[in-house]
């Protein structure tokens, strides 16, 4: 089958954008408020459970958003099982295993160190594999920068979805990438608990610096 040309996929993607903000030009205050202005970090769980079909949704939403050169390279890994928690158990800081246990899902956001070996998908138009092949340096900071936006598309998309998100970094990665990753490579960045959070654990809300404090227009 023939591939349409480049100049009518623009096209169709230009319209697609333009038909999107003739339906809705910006969020609520009301959705604003529940994706981050007046959202928490949750520590304590409800035993209401999250199912596959809904973390297949998230993934979708998630994989939407920008990186670099459409790199994508996070991967993520979804410990629901008991099985699982107790191997994730190991890498924990004591005072986060009942976090985790407590939660439905536990997410373990990584990045693929091979991720560039894949822009013949993800960037079709152009070859830039070369930019990476043999530079690690490069390669792991664009790595590590574009999974940790993904990572946090993630917990923003799980607000949006209606689940609660508890983030962590209590763990010993080395521990994460032997217990999971030792035969694909990958590289853990942090945890998130996903679930349906018991309120009565919330306590007051930390300050936040004020626009004034530390912004700049120049």
């Amino acid at each position: 089958m023939m591939r349409e040309p480049t100049d009518i996929r623009r096209q169709q993607a230009q319209r697609a954008v333009q038909a999107l903000r003739a339906r809705v030009d910006r969020l609520d205050d009301d959705a604003i408020d529940l994706i981050l202005r007046d959202a928490r970090s949750h520590y304590a769980w409800t035993d209401r459970p999250v199912g596959e079909d809904l973390l297949r949704t998230l993934f979708e939403i998630t994989i939407a958003g920008p990186t670099s050169m459409n790199t994508c390279p996070a991967r993520f890994v979804f410990v629901t099982s008991e099985a699982g928690k107790d191997r994730l158990a190991k890498s924990l800081k004591a005072k986060n295993i009942d976090k985790m246990r407590a939660a439905p899902v536990t997410a373990i956001v990584a990045w693929d160190p091979l991720y560039w070996q894949r822009l013949d998908f993800l960037f079709p138009h152009e070859d830039r594999k070369h930019l990476f092949d043999g530079k690690e340096d490069y390669a792991e900071i664009t790595a590590f920068r574009n999974a940790t936006l993904q990572g946090a598309y993630l917990m923003i998309a799980a607000r949006a979805l209606g689940l609660d998100v508890g983030a962590m970094s209590g763990f010993s990665n080395e521990i994460v990438d032997q217990e999971f990753f030792a035969e694909n490579g990958w590289k853990s960045n942090f945890l998130v608990n996903l679930g349906y959070a018991d309120e009565s654990a919330l306590f007051q809300k930390l300050p936040r610096f004020t626009f004034d404090d530390i912004c700049e227009i120049l």
